[in-house]
């Protein structure tokens, strides 16, 4: 089927622009690319993760399934702390382990919209994964740089350093396995890894929510509801955009601290998102994560550190069977009940002002490779960042109230925004964030 697709890395692309390509729907590559993520961005994404699948189908109302994580009736184990250095973000201290794994949803999710949207077997989206997991494949040099970030993480045990010990090749082969049970088996399969947490699974739901909607521009645009906070940042800085005129980079700055106000801060790492359109007006749009993840490696893949996300979820107690906070939220623009544009960031905290400021750009027409490479900014407690790329006299004509930090360049402190798009006259475009080394192809 003639649609385009963009995701976090090439190898994911890859698999659900096959599917299209086969005749399969949107949906059916999105549950294609996220199996394939599962390998080709295990520190990101995986059956362990959690997340949200915002689907809109021709002539219905859209809607968002809330995969996220649940908090466990009690923890595996302890926690402990690492401290990982993001170079020039500074250093952050992370809490991983058993005691940091939380209830993960992701599978769950995508069996449910399987069941709901799909048009292909499961078996056929998920085999993809699997014969990729046998190969393993080397890392470009975007996976190279996470890789080294997270290093502290991902080789804490030897089940990681058989996994990302090499800095030749990615070894994925004891993922095999793992993704052939959930090939087979479904969601159940996830109990596998996780035996501890059988009876939290067992009772898990995937939750049907509708989403938030506002009208930006003449368009109706939509975003995660709770527990997503990222949904209402992102319409938030929108509004303020809107009603912004004249445009000066001072006014987009204010507007992007003000929406952050009540938010929190948070690691440039975590996250990754998949957009997918299809010919016949269908839409699907995936944020998931593992966190920073636990270095808990089971089964080839790493298990989630949600519980461990402090400055995310909080340090009060949690009930069993609760929803966890999240920023991330797949975003969805349509224009007369057809989608327009599908979009969605990873960048923890700051993956809601990239969201917000691409969709921005791209509303007001600029193309959508250009608007994903265009410079951004991000305010932390008064602190405005600047990404490499705005124009010397926008950054000098900023009142001297702002503390400016001038970044060299691209970053990926700054998000990755992956998004396909459908112009007036029915021409898609996709387009992957450099920042992270993220892909997009239009299937003919």
């Amino acid at each position: 089927m003639r649609g385009a697709i963009a995701a976090g890395h090439p190898l994911t692309v890859e698999a659900g622009a096959r599917v299209l390509a086969e005749g399969g729907n949107a949906v059916d590559a999105c549950i294609a690319a996220a199996f394939a993520a599962a390998v080709a961005e295990g520190p990101l994404t995986g059956p362990a993760g959690g997340g949200f699948l915002l689907v809109a189908e021709p002539g219905q109302e859209p809607i968002l399934l809330d995969c996220f994580f649940a908090a466990p009736a009690r923890p595996l184990g302890e926690m402990e702390e690492t401290l990982v250095d993001f170079a020039d973000s500074g250093t952050q201290v992370f809490h991983v382990g058993e005691g940091s794994v939380a209830v993960p949803g992701l599978v769950a999710g995508l069996e449910e919209a399987h069941g709901r949207f799909a048009s292909r077997s499961w078996a056929e989206l998920v085999e993809p994964a699997v014969e990729l997991a046998e190969r393993g494949f080397a890392p470009d040099p975007p996976r190279r740089f996470l890789y080294d970030i997270l290093a502290g993480i991902l080789l804490r045990t030897e089940g990681g350093a058989r996994v990302y010990g090499s800095p030749e090749r990615v070894v994925t082969e004891e993922l095999a396995p793992t993704l052939r049970h959930v090939r087979d088996e479904g969601a159940a399969a996830v109990a596998r890894l996780l035996p501890e947490l059988a009876a939290d699974l067992a009772a898990y739901r995937v939750v049907e929510h509708a989403p938030l909607r506002s009208e930006v521009l003449g368009l109706d645009v939509l975003v995660t509801a709770a527990p997503s906070r990222g949904g209402e940042i992102v319409l938030e800085i929108l509004g303020a955009l809107q009603a912004l005129e004249p445009w000066t980079l001072h006014g987009e700055a204010r507007a992007v601290a003000v929406a952050y106000e009540r938010s929190w801060p948070g690691a440039p790492t975590g996250t990754t998102h998949i957009s997918v359109l299809d010919a016949e007006g269908r839409a699907a749009a995936l944020s998931s994560t593992l966190g920073s993840g636990s270095g808990v490696f089971r089964g080839g893949t790493q298990l989630n550190n949600m519980l461990g996300e402090l400055d995310v979820i909080g340090a009060a107690p949690r009930a069993p069977g609760e929803r966890l906070p999240s920023m991330m939220t797949p975003t969805l623009v349509l224009d007369d009940g057809l989608p327009r544009l599908v979009i969605g960031s990873a960048g923890s905290v700051r993956l809601a002002g990239a969201i917000a400021q691409v969709t921005w750009r791209a509303l007001r027409g600029e193309p959508l490779d250009e608007a994903i490479r265009a410079p951004r900014l991000h305010v932390d407690a008064g602190t405005l960042h600047l990404e490499g790329g705005w124009e010397e006299r926008l950054i000098t004509s900023l009142p001297d109230a702002w503390d400016v930090v001038r970044w060299e360049g691209l970053n990926l402190y700054f998000g990755g925004v992956q998004a396909v798009a459908r112009s007036a006259d029915g021409a898609l475009a996709a387009c992957g964030d450099p920042r992270r080394g993220g892909g997009g192809t239009v299937v003919p």
